[in-house]
């Protein structure tokens, strides 16, 4: 069954949904996040996800929000994900795979007797999550492989070049975006872009800064 199976719109999505606060973790509709589980709360979660509807909602702690160690303030967007692959280790650990289905918007955070949180959300803002490669044609592919080569040479590394050549560009713009190495602020720029297009120019401008940080020059207006 896809992670899409039954989630048509934002209607058929569950408005209450346990949330996991990850920094730097970025899921996007239709990317694949796999996730080590070893606390015991989100072991839980897992075991409530997987009796239910196998939803999880991947989001961002805002560090700046305040909150406590236990419980940080929250971005106010992320995105749900479903369960697609379950594995149980030796030593009590869950590996799991999270196929991203919406972004959504929390609406407000509900009193639990859960050791994990969960919260009211709306999917409403981002009906276009549910549209495969909605938008792909208005994506700049050159200037984001222009942006993955110079920051490939920059930093020696090595990429499946055929691979992403062949990659259709809602998968190579989402794939890069949640595979890229900036940090929190940077990531949740790109899952709250407006559309697919516009987080290929989040993407691009924000490697593009790196690059510049990473030559130790100074940026000059023109």
């Amino acid at each position: 069954m896809s992670a899409h199976a039954g989630y048509k719109g934002p209607a058929d999505c569950p408005a209450v949904i346990p949330i996991f606060p990850l920094p730097g973790a970025l899921l996007l509709p239709r990317g694949q996040m796999p996730l080590n589980i070893f606390e015991p709360r989100y072991l839980a979660m897992v075991d409530d996800a997987l009796r239910t509807d196998r939803i999880i909602g991947m989001i961002q702690p805002d560090a700046e929000g305040g909150g406590s160690p236990m419980a940080p303030r929250l971005y106010r967007v992320g995105c749900a994900g479903r369960v697609t692959q379950f594995a149980e280790t030796g030593d009590g650990r869950y590996l799991i795979s999270l196929t991203g289905i919406s972004r959504f918007r929390v609406e407000s955070e509900l009193a639990t007797t859960n050791t994990y949180r969960r919260c009211q959300v709306s999917y409403d803002d981002f009906a276009a999550d549910f549209e495969a490669r909605a938008g792909e044609e208005a994506v700049d592919r050159e200037g984001v492989l222009k942006a993955l080569r110079d920051f490939v040479e920059s930093n020696d590394l090595k990429v499946d070049w055929a691979g992403i050549e062949e990659a259709p560009n809602e998968a190579l713009v989402n794939a890069l975006c949640m595979m890229s190495p900036f940090g929190v602020r940077e990531k949740q720029a790109m899952l709250e872009a407006s559309d697919l297009k516009t987080r290929a120019e989040v993407l691009i401008a924000v490697t593009e800064m790196e690059l510049v940080r990473g030559s130790g020059t100074e940026p000059t207006l023109q």
